[in-house]
């Protein structure tokens, strides 16, 4: 469960200058909630319970209580990019997770937030707190969390990727570490296991963080890691959509759509329910990051989200009923070559 205390979460207990209004002069006082969630393994069995003060961030002002919020997340083309030269080069990849890791984060703005329930000081029930680190819910923790990761791993002497703002590279004669951030996932590989191990102690140091070992399972995509060969695929993502759209006793098909399949934007039938057809592609959309051979289904039945009909619901639900254990595989090849391809426009 995560703490919520004076260090952890950063924060001064104070009176402040208040206003006509009983609030901050110039400020305003900006709500907490609790939020209690269950994390699952990959098998589905509880991993942990977790209970998260949040703030209720839809009050803040923007020029006010916020400015920037951007913060950038690792593209899933430069996770398959990592996998793919971890299998070439015969690297393993480390998975790190950052417990909390929003806490850390540093305001530069003023804010004030209310007394979380359960945690009012009796006899103080006036006061706020005037907040030092960000809390999960308000607007610019994400950019204030990159923030300070990125200044960390520029003073580790990481390098940053000019096109690939979460991917960092420190050289050290021969060898390399190359660290990828997905907010509070890091993915860690290199070329020597002795300095992605003395890495991870450094982090630790810095930051309150999980090993987690070997990347097994990250952003629903299941990894399996052997000698020389990495595949990932979406197993247990696939059968959480088929449960939701009860299609779990369907039989499987070989294609995912069949070649003489003709769609069209005025067929006549009966109209499918725009909020379903649209949930269910969004799902298909998400499944292709370790599914190539649905894309080009999924991009034609995208074209009909505003008129969908029943033809194209079966449709849908056929690329479903593709093989479970379908995903992509990347092995060592004797000649590696990275090939590149772009519009001419």
């Amino acid at each position: 469960m995560d703490e919520c205390n004076e260090g952890r979460v950063g924060y001064d207990r104070k009176e402040p200058d208040m206003g006509a209004s009983g609030e901050p002069k110039d400020r305003k006082v900006i709500g907490v909630k609790w939020v209690f969630k269950t994390k699952f393994n990959p098998d589905g069995s509880v991993n942990k319970h977790k209970a998260r003060l949040v703030v209720k961030g839809y009050a803040q002002i923007w020029g006010v209580d916020f400015s920037e919020t951007f913060a950038p997340v690792a593209r899933l083309d430069t996770i398959r990019m990592i996998l793919a030269l971890a299998a070439q080069q015969g690297w393993k990849v480390h998975q790190l997770d950052v417990k909390s890791a929003f806490l850390n984060g540093v305001l530069q703005e003023e804010i004030y937030v209310e007394q979380p329930e359960g945690f009012v000081t009796p006899g103080q029930e006036e006061k706020v707190y005037l907040l030092r680190k960000a809390l999960y819910g308000l607007r610019q923790a994400p950019r204030a969390w990159y923030s300070k990761m990125d200044e960390h791993l520029l003073g580790l002497g990481f390098k940053k990727s000019l096109s690939e703002s979460t991917l960092y590279v420190k050289k050290l004669v021969s060898d390399l570490v190359v660290v990828s951030l997905y907010v509070d996932d890091m993915l860690v590989t290199g070329s020597n296991s002795a300095q992605i191990t003395a890495f991870k102690q450094e982090m630790m140091k810095m930051f309150e963080m999980t090993d987690l070992g070997e990347m097994s399972y990250f952003l629903g995509m299941e990894v399996r890691q052997t000698q020389n060969e990495v595949f990932i695929y979406q197993k247990k993502y696939l059968k959480e959509i088929l449960r939701r759209f009860n299609m779990e006793e369907c039989k499987s098909v070989s294609t995912p759509m069949g070649h003489k399949e003709k769609l069209q934007k005025n067929d006549g039938l009966v109209p499918a329910d725009e909020k379903v057809y649209r949930s269910l592609i969004g799902c298909l959309m998400y499944l292709t990051a370790t599914r190539p051979d649905i894309m080009f289904p999924v991009s034609v039945l995208s074209r009909f989200l505003n008129c969908a009909s029943e033809l194209h619901m079966v449709a849908a639900k056929r690329v479903l009923r593709c093989t479970l254990s379908y995903g992509i595989k990347f092995c060592r090849v004797q000649e590696f070559k990275l090939q590149g391809y772009f519009d001419s426009d």
